[in-house]
């Protein structure tokens, strides 16, 4: 059971869970959705009820206003004008691009790794967190390689799919220094031994005597600003939406895990065991069950919280 800290916010987040794929992207959600493991279709099944309408004026109140989608670009997608005058967006929700065995800068099949679910749920996560948390962020995807400069300009960085990661040189000094400098790196999606295996070789090359320890439920950061008291494992779209078992390969437990500085600030939380991505970026389905992307949102409000007042 999980209290909200914030009297409200669970109206609001299903209201914005229910909008944000169609509000601020410009884009349909798929008719067809899918995983590494195979395409699975979501509707409304028959004989269920569909979707309650809930009325135009409450959607004219709650939508976001229009943004216009940023001219620049390039392979990794709409990001950060290298022009901008800095200070004019208070946070990017930015991803750690990284080397991995899967080549590509796009996720799904033939993909880059560090690309799963993006760019829809890096945009769907972000219209739902400025309405939960109220931020000024920007409002599309920043997508920075771990080797480069411009990292530090940005305090959170997420990683997925770690369980294919294979750092460079490079990368392995870029983020140590990220870290070292008072960074905060999220990871999600990866599951199992043999993923965490993988991912544990390439986080030990970048702190080789730092721990990883387990994080109790009286951590600060299961209060930054929803009280969590219990770790669900979230499902992917298509164990979520087929009602299936929420685990992927050995990985039954979720974990929640960290990686702590010499003055025991958190600096890496490790999301093993479970999606939280794909529950942002399919928070809006019908078939997707309300729990884990409530679960997930609020795991993600207290990340961000923590990592930007820590």
């Amino acid at each position: 059971m999980r209290r909200l800290s914030q009297p409200g916010t669970m109206t609001g987040l299903a209201a914005a869970a229910l909008l944000a794929a169609g509000c601020g992207t410009g884009e349909r959600a798929p008719e067809m959705l899918g995983d590494a493991d195979g395409p699975v279709v979501v509707g409304i099944a028959p004989g269920t009820e569909p979707a309650p309408d809930l009325g135009s004026s409450f959607l004219g109140q709650e939508a976001p206003p229009a943004v216009g989608r940023p001219v620049t670009g390039g392979r990794l997608g709409p990001r950060m004008d290298p022009n901008e005058t800095p200070g004019r967006w208070p946070f990017y929700w930015t991803r750690a691009v990284y080397s991995s065995g899967r080549r590509g800068w796009y996720g799904g099949r033939g993909g880059g790794s560090w690309a799963t679910d993006y760019p829809k749920g890096d945009r769907q996560f972000l219209i739902v967190l400025k309405r939960l948390v109220r931020l000024n962020a920007y409002d599309w995807e920043n997508a920075v390689p771990l080797s480069s400069p411009e990292l530090r300009r940005f305090p959170i960085i997420y990683a997925v799919e770690v369980g294919r990661m294979a750092l460079s040189d490079e990368e392995v000094e870029g983020l140590r220094s990220y870290l070292d400098a008072g960074g905060f790196l999220i990871v999600d999606d990866f599951w199992g031994t043999q993923e965490w295996a993988q991912f544990e070789f390439n986080i030990r090359r970048v702190f080789p005597d730092r721990p990883i320890v387990d994080l109790p439920l009286d951590h600060p950061l299961f209060s930054a600003y929803y009280d969590i008291e219990e770790v669900l494992q979230v499902p992917n779209i298509r164990n979520g939406a087929g009602g299936w078992q929420t685990h992927e390969r050995d990985g039954y437990v979720p974990y929640v895990k960290g990686i702590m500085d010499d003055s025991g600030r958190l600096m890496v939380v490790i999301n093993w065991n479970t999606d939280l991505g794909d529950a942002w970026e399919w928070a809006e389905s019908p078939l997707y069950p309300l729990e884990f992307s409530t679960f997930a949102y609020e795991m993600g409000a207290n990340m961000i919280v923590y990592g930007m007042s820590h």
